[in-house]
């Protein structure tokens, strides 16, 4: 198969995004995977339409809704993620902006797209200068064999709250509460849209909540057991992630995501095709 993978390049870190792409297709294709894959910056429609999977990078979140917006590409990235139900990733600000519900947010500053059903805290462990790396245990990434950490880096960012109730339409009951946006209603209408939609929130990686106390007095940070602070979720067509895989070199959750793009993109063809 010929897949096609774009990453949002209005502003952030999307270059070096497509940098671990295509780090990641190399390691697939020699074995794991038989696709020709093609990775391209996304700034217009056009662009957005030729996709079967879209990475959206880290960066200023309220920044890349609003050039989105003076783009005309906000109204069809809405599409791409809650109508067409194809697998997209968000980074940071990527991960804010795929939210249903993000506080810390002045009503008109932020515009999101959705597609998650969870409320997310903008800027949770703190400013720029309390940025750290923490070891994380994903053993989604292969759950046939152990893994050894990941290096994930956390940079202003955000983390989720909540996991919502899914509704097939707005999140009412987030509109009313102070400094929180909320996303649009959008509907999945083929077969094979709804075939990618899921009622179910997926956490798939957390964090200690003393990392936000520590962050500022170490910049590396071992994970505990304990439940802590949700940082990688995933919902049928949408992954989200608090840090930045990137700013790493490594290609682990780039190749994990790329697998699922292609299972999405076999999907839909059978779909198709009854």
């Amino acid at each position: 198969m010929n897949i096609t993978v774009g990453v949002l390049a209005l502003q952030g870190a999307f270059y070096e995004h497509v940098q671990l792409l295509k780090k990641a297709a190399a390691s697939l294709t020699s074995g794991q995977s038989s696709s020709k894959w093609e990775f391209i910056e996304v700034r217009a429609p056009q662009e957005l339409e030729r996709c079967d999977g879209l990475i959206l990078p880290g960066g200023e979140s309220t920044t890349i809704s609003l050039v989105a917006a003076r783009s005309n590409l906000l109204e069809p990235l809405r599409e791409f993620v809650k109508v067409h139900r194809k697998p997209t990733w968000g980074t940071c600000a990527g991960l804010i902006l795929l939210a249903e519900s993000a506080n810390r947010t002045k009503q008109g500053g932020q515009e999101l797209i959705g597609g998650l059903d969870v409320r997310v805290n903008r800027n949770h462990f703190g400013r720029q200068t309390e940025s750290f790396q923490a070891q994380l245990d994903m053993p989604f990434l292969d759950p046939s064999s152990p893994q050894p950490p990941y290096p994930a880096v956390f940079i202003r960012a955000p983390v989720v709250e909540k996991i919502l109730p899914h509704h097939e339409g707005i999140q009412v009951e987030e509109i009313s509460r102070e400094e929180t946006v909320v996303a649009p209603s959008k509907h999945a209408k083929d077969a094979a849209a709804l075939d990618a939609v899921s009622s179910h929130v997926e956490v798939l990686a957390t964090v200690p909540r003393r990392a936000a106390k520590l962050a500022s007095v170490g910049k590396h940070i071992d994970p505990e057991p304990e439940a802590g602070d949700i940082v990688a979720v995933k919902q049928g067509n949408v992954f989200g992630t608090s840090f930045h895989p990137e700013l790493t070199g490594d290609a682990r959750i780039h190749s994990w995501w790329l697998r699922q793009v292609e299972e999405s993109v076999k999907r839909r063809h059978e779909i198709e095709q009854r």
